[in-house]
């Protein structure tokens, strides 16, 4: 159940350190909110391959529900609930606010992992063997 992969792991650690670049130092409509959503799906999908086995297909969809529970949460105002909305931490965690587009986003993330995972997978079981 459990392992280790060390080419998960490394694109993990690169995708984090661009995520907190995104977070501290970009300030646009697009990058920050967009992108951002974009590639944390496919951080939070490389970090779990890296540690669990378990199948693409099944990392990649529970990934993707995770980060539409987390948008329905902001749908449902959880930081205004929980008395939260003053602090900075729970904002960048969980988000502040619902938008469709973030769906739009994590969909996305996710079709591009499963893309690039299918392509993988059919591009090392073509190639010949060492002998």
């Amino acid at each position: 159940m459990f392992t280790y992969r060390n080419r998960y792991f490394i694109i993990a650690v690169l995708l984090f350190l661009v995520e907190i670049f995104i977070a501290l130092y970009v300030n646009d409509r697009i990058i920050r909110p967009y992108v951002g959503d974009f590639l944390v799906v496919i951080f939070l999908y490389c970090l779990i391959r890296a540690f669990l086995n378990a199948s693409i297909l099944k990392v990649a969809l529970g990934v993707l529900l995770f980060a539409y529970l987390v948008e329905l949460l902001q749908y449902l105002d959880l930081i205004g609930t929980l008395g939260l909305r003053s602090s900075k931490l729970a904002n960048v965690v969980l988000g502040n606010h619902f938008e469709w587009i973030d769906i739009l986003a994590y969909t996305l993330g996710i079709g591009l992992v499963i893309l690039v995972e299918k392509y993988r997978a059919s591009f090392f079981s073509r190639r010949p063997r060492a002998s």
